[in-house]
């Protein structure tokens, strides 16, 4: 009999919902991303195209961060029931987000001191090859952004059918800014080589590569600022709290004296309430009246008598 009352209190760990189509789907563009490179630096050395073979190197860059974002979605999903992890495994996901930021950061460095460089050094370009390495990286990079998009927006429609808060999902976000920031490259790119090409303005290569590195900068600091609060558990000014005080303070007796607040999935939440009050109602009940908060997975209740 004491075993069967703690099991109907025990609950899973697993607050994290199954992403198989976004890590299907990022895997087809790891692929797809690590196909063109291979096929860029060998057609590159058989042809004698530094172009080629430079840009395929470049590829490898976000190729690599691809695949963090791959790992991220494979290691949670296999270690999903461990439990090991308190709170489950969804913050992998970010920790992939976070560590692909600053490869998308390093990467716009070196973009911007390659521009730099440029500038003062400027060197013959073969126009021919260059622009055929930059079409074919943007079709890659346009494809592999629809895919990603679309699976974007599916889990967007989704979440606002069941949730009052969406969230999104920064690991699979992530991956789609590395595609978008490649692909703008590859625009900037081709707008240089035919101005280059056709009207010799030589100075617009290194100006749209410093234009570009800012944009990805841009990217790299909001993609660092959200995970980084996450993985820092920054959640207080969510407006959940407030929808928290609201319904326990209802009752004009009780006070909310110390609360915790954190995410445990991508839009699932755990919390910690202390509460203050002459006439204390049950835990159960207090854990009742939240009930109507969805995103809540994980409430513990902490009851102080006020004398």
């Amino acid at each position: 009999m004491h075993l069967t009352e703690i099991q109907r209190w025990q609950h899973h760990h697993y607050f994290n919902q199954e992403k198989k189509s976004a890590e299907r789907k990022t895997l087809f563009v790891v692929l797809l991303t690590l196909s063109t490179m291979l096929i860029e630096i060998i057609a590159g050395w058989i042809y004698n195209s530094m172009a080629l073979f430079a840009d395929g190197w470049h590829m490898s860059t976000h190729a690599t961060a691809l695949s963090i974002s791959l790992i991220a979605y494979i290691l949670a999903r296999k270690h999903a029931n461990d439990k090991r992890f308190a709170f489950g495994t969804w913050k992998i996901e970010i920790l992939g987000a976070y560590t692909s930021a600053i490869l998308l950061g390093i990467v716009g460095l070196f973009v911007l001191g390659v521009s730099i460089e440029r500038i003062f050094k400027p060197m013959e370009i073969i126009y021919d090859y260059a622009l055929m390495v930059a079409v074919v990286g943007l079709i890659v990079n346009v494809v592999s952004a629809l895919i990603l998009q679309y699976d974007h927006n599916h889990h967007h429609h989704n979440d606002q059918e069941h949730h009052h808060h969406h969230e999104k999902d920064l690991n699979l976000q992530s991956a789609y800014i590395h595609v978008i920031a490649d692909a703008l490259t590859s625009v900037f790119a081709i707008l240089a080589l035919l101005g280059a090409k056709y009207y010799h303005w030589n100075w617009l290569d290194p100006f749209v590569g410093i234009i570009g590195s800012f944009l990805i900068f841009r990217w790299t600091f909001m993609l660092i600022k959200d995970t980084s609060g996450i993985l820092l558990d920054r959640e207080m000014d969510s407006p959940i709290i407030k929808e928290i005080s609201e319904i326990i303070e209802s009752d004009g007796d009780s006070k909310i004296s110390d609360l915790h607040f954190w995410r445990v999935a991508q839009n699932k939440y755990a919390c910690i309430l202390s509460i203050v009050a002459k006439n204390p109602c049950s835990i159960i009940t207090y854990k009742n009246k939240l009930k109507g908060i969805d995103e809540l997975v994980h409430i513990t209740v902490e009851i102080n008598y006020c004398k």
